[in-house]
């Protein structure tokens, strides 16, 4: 048992990237660790970390120590927590990643709902579009829009989000309804510049087409998009999550209702497959509340 709590805290020092922030995150004196972790060395017979006054790097045994020692740490946490699951309900702290306008905008109201569902769990959560890195930052889980990048991370699709096309009624009497896909291209088109450049795909039924368009705003951001097109500045290819209270208060209209665009996944990114049960509700519930009542994801 000692020799697992060894390597449970040497790797919180390498995830920590130091000392102090590691017997911070335990609660143990900064000497503690230290002694702690010059023991296992002297114990194993090799240098598992190179040290500095201002930082500590892995050494090549310290590498292949952590990546092992890592997966033993976490099926032993798992294993605790599972047996612990038969007298109580998930608890700790949630480390999540999340895109900032799809959980200020559609996330924030079912993260409420889980908190209410799972009182035993508390959240730490970190609004960014940086792919954060799972297996060196404290994060028990990452939701991303959009296809997954090729790692060896574990990606758990949760929805594909349809994508439609809005305009707000006052940007349509002022510059006419679009009545066919081509029209777009007179229009102040808001959305993501693409790889293939300003060029929008829309299909309906069979039909598909790629329609070049234009306009004064070039964004990487969906809030901003749904905002500008509620204040008239054009019209936007967003999925229907995002603007379903603007459309309810009247402040958007679906143009072209027969086409959409291409839709928008949505995954829940972890390290490993082996995950703590309040992490494994999280993304449950999420799947489920971003699923149709048939059964589809949306």
């Amino acid at each position: 048992m000692e020799l697992l709590n060894d390597m449970a805290l040497f790797v919180e020092v390498v995830k920590a990237r130091g000392f102090r922030r590691a017997a911070e995150a335990v609660g143990i004196p900064n000497s503690t660790v230290s002694r702690r972790i010059s023991s296992l060395e002297k114990a194993i017979g090799l240098r598992l970390l190179h040290r500095t006054t201002r930082k500590i790097e892995l050494t090549e045994a310290g590498q292949i120590y952590f990546q092992r020692c890592k997966r033993i740490v976490d099926e032993a946490k798992l294993a605790h927590e599972q047996l612990g699951e038969l007298l109580a309900q998930p608890s700790g702290v949630l480390r999540a990643s999340l895109p900032v306008d799809f959980a200020n905008i559609y996330l924030a109201p079912l993260i409420a709902e889980f908190a209410r569902r799972y009182p035993g769990i508390s959240f730490d959560l970190d609004l960014t579009p940086r792919l954060v890195d799972l297996v060196s930052e404290p994060f028990d889980v990452a939701i991303r829009m959009g296809n997954p990048p090729n790692s060896n991370l574990i990606a758990r699709q949760l929805a594909n989000l349809a994508c439609y096309l809005y305009a707000s009624p006052r940007y349509l009497e002022q510059f006419g309804e679009p009545s066919d896909p081509a029209d777009l291209a007179q229009h102040e088109c808001l959305g993501f510049r693409t790889a293939k450049g300003n060029v929008w795909a829309l299909h309906k039924a069979d039909q598909s087409m790629e329609i070049a368009v234009g306009g004064r705003f070039q964004l990487n951001s969906v809030g901003l998009i749904r905002r500008l097109s509620t204040l008239d500045q054009g019209v936007a290819l967003l999925p229907a999550e995002i603007v379903a209270e603007d459309l309810a208060q009247g402040r958007l209209r679906r143009v072209l209702p027969d086409w959409e665009g291409p839709a928008t996944p949505v995954y829940a990114m972890t390290e490993t497959r082996l995950i703590p049960a309040k992490t494994q509700r999280f993304i449950d519930f999420l799947r489920e509340r971003l699923t149709d009542s048939d059964g589809r994801q949306r």
